[in-house]
């Protein structure tokens, strides 16, 4: 295999056909409005559809009741006083709001003490040598924990992991960025993303069933999985295909970067892993408990009052594990840090707030004026007809979403913008809504490291040119671009047995929904 030489890539490197397409995709992106007016403008077009559907007498059927259930103009007089009456109420009750913040809070308190940190860095720089890749890919799919900032933390710790091993730096550092990008939806720990896409895919399907919900642990049994088969895959292309492509490192060898954990943070690590083991045991024995208030009728867990409350269990999980971390480690020499850590958190979130205040309008609207319902039973007759419901559909679903995936860099606000059409479509084909969610986080996430519009590009970009002084965006996109389709293609594949074999991807979420 030929060798590449690092030194001279530069932009010109996406200059064939699939470097036009992004930089197309990037022109068009640009255009895009801010989210805040993108949901602006998708309620506006949804009173308009709704004016224009109810002028021609669209009328749908009702799931629940089978009764005729015309659709209702936003633009009537009646429509109108539902939308202002109602604004306050579908934003504040918009389900991904409270909960992000919620379990936000834990994970800000974590991550400022410096426990997140120090794990991922710990585990990194103190992995054996014959482990190196694994670990830097294991901990790298878990930097989701971290938010957007793992793509800052982790990569170069991965280029020094490397380095001392005596491998090329350039190899850790993208294998790392690959993992943690592409890989955003796996882990073995809840995260923040399984809390906002459970709450918006909750919403999408309460417009089929009022009474729908979609836990945070909807798809915990898949993504969990994935964690380690994927560590495995990409473990296996850097070593097979990267590292050859590379060839061996020749630059200056700057052990700056390679600063491993001092005692107070193995102090830290320590005594939060034993405060995070504790806590576990206990919610297992106040769960398991005969006659807990924690279960549910006839002692079920699935459908109980802690699977309800795992948002706030979350929080607990981060707060016991951070609070444990900065005391022994004195990151925290006050109480007072911890509520003013939680505040600029909660700081970082007003974005977010931001854009969900249209969001939530424009999915309401979508479900009060029956457009939803609609569509929904207009696309789940199609597939009837076409016999492309059950896993083949959300195959199909997934590949579908790829291009959208490309010129929205939010995926929440894509997921968003999504489940209000399909969640309900695959619904009245039976299909549980967690599938439908899963079968977007796979594309939604592979596709993450060729989004030209990530605002962390230019950031990457700087701490990659460590390693590859020359190197631009076509360097980034060519080298990361294998394990993007090789990651997309393997959790395709996982998502397809998944479902021919009838596996609960969550607890309590099958592929059929009666199933």
């Amino acid at each position: 295999m030929p060798r590449l030489d690092t030194t001279e890539l530069t932009l010109a490197d996406a200059r064939g056909v699939s470097g036009r397409i992004l930089q197309g995709i990037e022109r068009v992106g640009n255009r895009l409005p801010h989210p805040f007016y993108l949901f602006l403008i998708l309620a506006g077009l949804v009173a308009l559809a709704s004016a224009v559907a109810a002028g021609l007498g669209a009328t749908t059927l009702d799931p629940a009741t089978g009764e005729p259930a015309p659709v209702q103009s936003v633009l009537s007089p009646e429509g109108l006083v539902y939308a202002v009456t109602s604004a306050i109420e579908n934003f504040v009750s918009f389900p991904p709001f409270g909960l992000i913040i919620t379990v936000m809070l834990g994970i800000g308190v974590a991550e400022r003490v410096g426990l997140l940190g120090a794990f991922m860095r710990g585990a990194v720089l103190s992995a054996p040598r014959w482990s190196v890749t694994f670990v830097v890919v294991f901990v790298s799919l878990m930097g989701n924990l971290a938010s957007d900032s793992a793509m800052v933390i982790l990569p170069p710790l991965a280029a020094a992991a490397f380095l001392a091993a005596g491998r090329h730096p350039l190899a850790g550092f993208i294998t790392s960025y690959a993992a943690v990008v592409a890989g955003f939806s796996a882990n073995v720990v809840p995260a923040g993303t399984d809390v906002l896409m459970s709450g918006i895919t909750t919403s999408a399907a309460q417009i089929v069933d009022p009474d729908a919900e979609v836990s945070v642990l909807a798809n915990y049994f898949f993504f969990a999985t994935s964690t380690v088969i994927l560590a495995v895959v990409i473990t296996f292309v850097c070593q097979r295909f990267l590292e050859p492509r590379l060839g061996p490192y020749t630059g200056p060898r700057d052990d700056a970067d390679v600063q491993r954990i001092d005692a107070a943070q193995r102090r830290g690590l320590l005594v939060a892993g034993i405060a995070i083991a504790a806590y576990i045991a206990l919610v297992a024995l106040a769960v398991l408990w005969p006659g807990s208030a924690l279960q549910g009728e006839g002692g079920q867990i699935l459908r109980s009052p802690f699977m309800s409350s795992i948002p706030v269990f979350i929080l607990l999980f981060f707060l016991v594990g951070g609070v444990s971390y900065g005391i022994a480690a004195r990151t925290l020499t006050r109480w007072g840090q911890v509520p003013q850590m939680m505040t600029e958190t909660v700081k970082e979130l007003v974005p977010f707030v931001v854009v969900i205040f249209t969001a939530a309008q424009a999915i309401a609207w979508f479900s009060w004026s029956r457009l939803g319902l609609l569509l929904a039973t207009s696309g789940a007759d199609l597939m009837e007809q076409t016999g492309l419901g059950g896993i083949w559909g959300l195959m199909l679903f997934s590949l579908f979403v790829f291009l959208p995936a490309l010129l929205l860099a939010s995926g929440s606000a894509l997921w968003t913008l999504l489940a209000p059409i399909f969640v309900p479509m695959f619904m009245l084909n039976g299909v549980d809504p967690a599938y439908v969610q899963a079968a977007f986080r796979i594309t939604d996430s592979a596709s993450n490291p060729l989004v030209p519009m990530n605002p962390m590009l230019p950031v990457v970009l700087g701490l990659m040119q460590k390693w590859a002084p020359k190197g631009g965006l076509g360097t980034l996109f060519s080298l990361v671009m294998p394990f993007t389709f090789v990651i997309w293609a393997v959790w395709l594949l996982q998502l397809l047995v998944w479902g021919l074999l009838g596996l609960p991807i969550g607890p309590g979420h099958g592929l059929m929904i009666d199933g």
